[in-house]
């Protein structure tokens, strides 16, 4: 119940944040991206008693640029299999947060190229190109996604 919970926390900041189109696969990046951040957040896999006020701050941390979430991503996941492990049963929410990251990590969208395009020096005088596109994965389109959808909220 903890993934389901933490994805459909995740689809009400997206839908609130009216961003992007339900259904499109942006859409579902910045959904999967939250809802990982959101269930891996919580340390005791449960998700019971989730304040969303209070969690947002954390949330927002977690998805700042240049925050280092796909290790995060990586090292909580890791933390959480080898407790399943020891329990000797994987839990199913924990079996659809390593779907979702596989998928996450496994898939490219063609985007703007958002990062390190422009050096720094010439980014406040040119913005973004959004005609130069880049192949990139699918979280790291999700990521501004999902915290623009936060501080939004």
């Amino acid at each position: 119940m903890a993934w389901l919970y933490a994805e459909y926390i995740a689809d009400e900041l997206l839908r609130t944040g009216n961003l992007i189109p339900p259904g499109t696969i942006e859409f579902r990046a910045g959904r999967e991206t939250l809802a990982l951040t959101i269930y891996l957040s919580d340390s005791s896999d449960e998700l019971s008693g989730i304040r969303v006020v209070t969690s947002l701050d954390e949330w927002l941390s977690l998805t700042t640029y240049g925050h280092p979430w796909e290790t995060w991503v990586r090292e909580r996941l890791a933390e959480r299999t080898a407790a399943d492990r020891r329990r000797e049963v994987i839990s199913p929410d924990l079996e659809l947060a390593l779907a979702s990251w596989r998928w996450l990590s496994g898939t490219e969208l063609l985007a703007a190229d958002l990062g390190g395009a422009i050096p720094s020096h010439q980014a406040a005088d040119l913005g973004v190109d959004e005609s130069e596109k880049v192949w990139t994965p699918a979280w790291q389109l999700g990521l501004p996604l999902g915290h623009l959808a936060i501080h939004l909220f």
